[in-house]
């Protein structure tokens, strides 16, 4: 269940966030227990995509052991948003994206991937709900989720606030676990509180110029998965 914040009390879920309609957005999902997902389950959860490359999803020897059939009923698709180690991206972002300065980078660089990214939600449609998940649950998925609520007709505040709210939540994850690795540390609010209002903007900026449903259509979507995807996501349709 959804708490007054929009964030998802699923058992083990780090960086669990309502995003629009019947789509949400998370951390790993190797976090969640067996009592998570079947919380996720009775909140209508029948899909999971994947926006990490391939060599990210693996257990970790910290992660919870969930037999295969605590998932049953839950299809997990894979489905990354950029090319691992395409040197124009890398050059930019590093290994992987971890600020929104790089969202518009990667939307040129990599079309194809997030136009892949939303006929797998448009498939999904039909299923039920929608969890998206990257690594942190804050910059690959926080660019689609942005696109998600572009399309759902949310403000430019809600936008901003729900970036804000993840890039925290992974933020607090680090202080109490530590980060995974020497490229993420946890971040001091007299520091974080004036990085966030600026990348929350960015967010903005970033979803606001592309303009998304001209761009998913320019890149392949159908104006039926489209339609499809404003209804999960609980728009109106395209036309």
């Amino acid at each position: 269940m959804s708490k007054a914040d929009g964030s998802m009390d699923w058992d083990g879920a780090v960086n669990a966030w309502h995003v629009a309609g019947g789509v949400y957005r998370m951390g790993r999902r190797e976090w969640l227990t067996e009592a998570g997902w079947r919380q996720a389950y009775d909140d209508g959860v029948r899909t999971v995509i994947d926006l990490r490359n391939a060599a990210e999803a693996r257990r970790r020897d910290s992660d919870p052991l969930v037999a295969g059939s605590a998932l049953a009923g839950i299809t997990v698709v894979t489905a990354p948003t950029e090319e691992p180690g395409d040197p124009r991206f890398t050059q930019l972002s590093g290994p992987y994206l971890n600020d929104p300065a790089y969202y518009p980078d990667n939307a040129r660089f990599f079309p194809e991937k997030l136009a892949g990214v939303f006929r797998e939600l448009a498939a999904a449609a039909a299923r039920g709900n929608v969890v998206l998940h990257c690594a942190a649950g804050r910059d690959r998925s926080g660019m689609v989720a942005a696109m998600v609520q572009d399309l759902a007709g949310a403000s430019d505040q809600e936008i901003a606030d729900s970036y804000r709210r993840a890039a925290r939540g992974i933020n607090e994850r680090y202080r109490t676990h530590g980060p995974p690795h020497a490229r993420e540390r946890y971040v001091e609010e007299a520091e974080l509180a004036p990085l966030l209002e600026q990348r929350g903007e960015a967010v903005v900026d970033f979803v606001r110029s592309l303009d998304t449903r001209s761009f998913l259509l320019r890149n392949g979507v159908t104006s039926g998965e489209l339609d499809a995807v404003l209804a999960l996501c609980g728009a109106g349709v395209s036309r």
